[in-house]
């Protein structure tokens, strides 16, 4: 798991060296097409025997993932990779949060508003742009995962996903073309965007298969909120961004109401779950 999301970052840090050759969109691009070229092998979906009940989600899960992806590109572009990848957790956060209305609930979303507030700091320099296409993206990634299950359970294995991956290339095919024909995929930008492409689709979905079958995936949605630190410290590293006191204290704050927001879920499940079993015995 902590491979899984080393390589994430590192590769999304990486992609970002590509930005002033390629722009945003053509890593993104790039990345489609290297998790298309593993995805589609790998499921082979039989799109001919879709249904429209099977459709809709997938159709939606594409385009939300190509949203999603540009928007923290974007994003990263605009107010570097710790400050974009942990406003974008604000979605996963949602969702844990919509779950249930609780009072707990309610103080882990003041919390994590709290937590944004420190980490944002506003003011007359803020990148309010960057900051709102960040949180773009964690809503695309709320939508991606309520979107993932559904899909996820009209279609068998990875074929939703695989499919999904396809859709989302789709929107990026006019933006590779562009780029081929401008002799812009070449040199330094198309390995920047490959290495991100490998490192960022291909490395941690292997990891990951492997890590949920060994792991609860309680327990993996909780340890995955490590991300924005990884991206903290792959800013720092490999892009030379330095984070000052406030972010990582907001940083901080996030990550422990994520990881908190979770954990009340998965256990409010839980308990669910054992008294519907008793009741029904």
């Amino acid at each position: 798991m902590a491979g899984s999301g080393v390589s994430n970052q590192i590769g999304a840090g990486i992609g970002a060296h590509a930005f002033p050759l390629i722009g945003p969109a053509g890593v993104v691009a790039v990345r489609q097409l290297v998790a298309a070229a593993v995805l589609l092998p790998v499921a082979r979906p039989p799109f001919h025997r879709f249904t429209w009940r099977q459709w809709w989600p997938v159709l939606l899960l594409g385009a939300a993932t190509a949203l999603m992806n540009i928007c923290l590109y974007v994003a990263i572009e605009r107010i570097g990779l710790g400050l974009a990848v942990t406003l974008e957790f604000l979605g996963p956060l949602a969702v844990a949060l919509l779950a249930s209305r609780s009072r707990w609930d309610l103080l882990c979303g003041l919390t994590a508003g709290l937590g944004v507030y420190v980490l944002v700091l506003p003011g007359p320099t803020s990148d309010y742009a960057g900051i709102a296409i960040a949180v773009t993206a964690a809503a695309c990634w709320a939508a991606y995962i309520v979107l993932n299950r559904v899909a996820g359970q009209r279609l068998p294995g990875l074929q939703a996903p695989a499919a999904a991956t396809l859709i989302s290339l789709l929107f990026y095919l006019p933006v590779a073309a562009y780029l081929v024909i401008q002799g812009m995929f070449a040199g330094p930008a198309l390995l920047y965007a490959v290495t991100a492409g490998v490192l960022c689709s291909v490395v941690p979905y292997a990891a990951d298969l492997i890590a949920l079958r060994h792991v609860p995936a309680g327990f993996f949605s909780v340890f995955m909120s490590i991300n924005p630190i990884l991206a903290a410290l792959s800013g720092t590293v490999v892009l030379g961004q330095i984070l000052v006191l406030h972010e990582w204290l907001g940083m901080a704050i996030v990550v422990a109401t994520n990881s908190a927001a979770i954990w009340l879920t998965g256990r409010r499940n839980r308990t669910q779950s054992g008294t519907g079993g008793a009741g029904t015995g």
